[in-house]
């Protein structure tokens, strides 16, 4: 490893959309401590997962590799391939003390706890989600007992887990129990925060200072329930519906969050269900703001604990959430870009660039090709992650890293359709193909940045059609796991 090797504190939140961080253009937000993260850092602005859906997008970030060369394309596997490596047993090996805590879901955690894998974690702190669902091995809900509550009763009420006793604080508080630790080498913390993924149930102090009036619209048009009926058959967690009534559906709260009128009654046991898009974005901004407290937190016992210069720190999500976006929320086989683009923010002080915001198109995949070279190891020749060390340095073009991004979605979650489909964005169009369908998106992402003008069956783009086709195709191809190294010439 290299003589400088960083400790590395990586912040994963759960369906967190690109355009949530005040820094990065969202004035409806409050996000202080990773705003800071920006400020003394590196964002990048076009970084996009690569499937929509936790799982594979887990599988491949932490592989450096697609969801279809590690196998693992959808959620509720019976186990993850071990074909190839996490970057995190990669890391483990050279001498890093690697913790989880909170989610990991390479596998199905239904009626079980997640088989653990060949991981590299020597701490374990784990949270599929914040559910009473596991007699045992749930350790927030653990920690919830140890502090004289049931998280099953908790999560029954209306007003959410208090802010003192949610998943996001139980994290903070594991990430600074690890960092605390007294050891000799680096340390690798993986925090995987299941908010702001649905519910939408933020605690009632954070609820409270979002209201949904002031929350601007999603993108949407009348044309919009036009689209989803054509796309109705491909799979998807909820259905096209104007933004004033959502298909909004929560385990935990019925049908939506709390509204701002509702929230200030007594009768709080059956609150009155609200679907419109902008209750849904108060407590979606609600639970990010919990988030970047918590962030604040963690920042702090690094300066603390002297170790704040020598850590790099990572900031992103698995996926994003649609948010009422063109009608539908929540996930599914979808590429919007509410859906597929997320955070990514690299702070490093003194190593890497302050202060940069970069366009270039990267994909979650060269995350682990990065953490290896900040660490001083070599990249293997299989990742198909590219390193983004270069941008990071200043040594390369912030504004170009790729000339095309990809996502997939092979069956992703078990619905309906078992729908297959590819995307591929460049810098000016995206692609999407709905596999075994007649129906495709294509949009011009210059003129019609917010994807309501689809090009698919519009005769005088056909040419263009083909092209991205040909070029998505040729993608995907080389996109395939190649299987076992050549070793001889027969």
């Amino acid at each position: 490893m290299a003589v400088n090797t960083p400790n590395i504190l990586w912040i994963c939140t759960d369906q967190q959309r690109y355009d949530t961080i005040g820094a990065l253009g969202n004035p409806h937000v409050a996000t202080p401590n990773i705003d800071s993260l920006v400020a003394e850092g590196v964002a990048f602005t076009h970084a996009y997962c690569q499937s929509p859906i936790c799982t594979p997008s887990r599988a491949s970030f932490l592989t450096g590799m697609y969801p279809s060369a590690v196998h693992a394309n959808g959620n509720g596997n019976d186990f993850f391939p071990d074909t190839y490596p996490l970057v995190t047993r990669t890391l483990a090996d050279a001498g890093y003390d690697c913790g989880l805590i909170g989610k990991l879901h390479l596998a199905s955690a239904h009626r079980r706890v997640e088989p653990r894998v060949n991981d590299g974690y020597r701490y374990w702190q784990y949270s599929h989600a914040p559910r009473d669902d596991w007699d045992i091995g749930h350790d927030y809900a653990d920690w919830v007992r140890s502090k004289g509550y049931v998280l099953g009763e908790l999560t029954q009420d209306a007003r959410g887990v208090p802010a003192e006793l949610h998943q996001t604080t139980w994290c903070a508080e594991k990430t600074i129990e690890f960092i605390r630790e007294e050891r000799e080498g680096p340390w690798l913390a993986s925090v995987n925060i299941y908010a702001p993924h649905p519910p939408f149930n933020p605690p009632q102090t954070h609820r409270e200072r979002f209201n949904p009036v002031e929350m601007p619209p999603p993108l949407f048009r009348d044309s919009d329930l036009a689209q989803q009926r054509r796309l109705q058959k491909i799979d998807f967690q909820s259905k096209g519906r104007t933004p004033d009534n959502l298909d909004i559906r929560s385990p935990i709260l019925p049908h939506a969050p709390l509204a701002r009128n509702v929230a200030q009654r007594d009768d709080l046991a059956n609150p009155e269900p609200r679907r419109d898009a902008q209750t849904l974005k108060a407590a979606y901004y609600a639970m990010i703001q919990l988030i970047d407290e918590q962030v604040g937190r963690m920042l702090e016992v690094l300066e603390e604990t002297g170790q704040r210069d020598n850590t790099l720190i990572i900031f992103t999500s698995d996926h994003g959430e649609t948010l009422g976006d063109h009608g539908l929320i929540q996930k599914g086989c979808r590429f919007y870009e509410g859906l597929v683009r997320v955070p990514l923010i690299f702070s490093w002080p003194g190593q890497i660039a302050s202060g940069l915001k970069s366009d270039a198109l990267v994909e979650l995949t060269d995350k682990a090709p990065t953490l290896l070279e900040a660490a001083g190891l070599p990249v293997p020749d299989w990742m198909q992650g590219r390193t983004l060390m270069p941008i990071l340095t200043g040594t390369a073009d912030a504004n170009h890293h790729r000339d095309f991004v990809r996502c997939e979605y092979y069956d992703a979650v078990n619905l309906p359709d078992h729908s297959f489909a590819t995307m591929y964005r460049d810098e000016h169009y995206k692609l999407v193909v709905y596999h075994g369908h007649e129906e495709g998106e294509l949009y011009n992402l210059t003129t019609d940045p917010g994807e309501f003008d689809n090009l698919w069956h519009i005769p005088e783009n056909q040419n263009l059609k083909l092209e991205l086709l040909k070029r998505s195709f040729d993608a995907s191809m080389f996109a395939m796991d190649r299987g076992p190294r050549r070793v001889g010439p027969m």
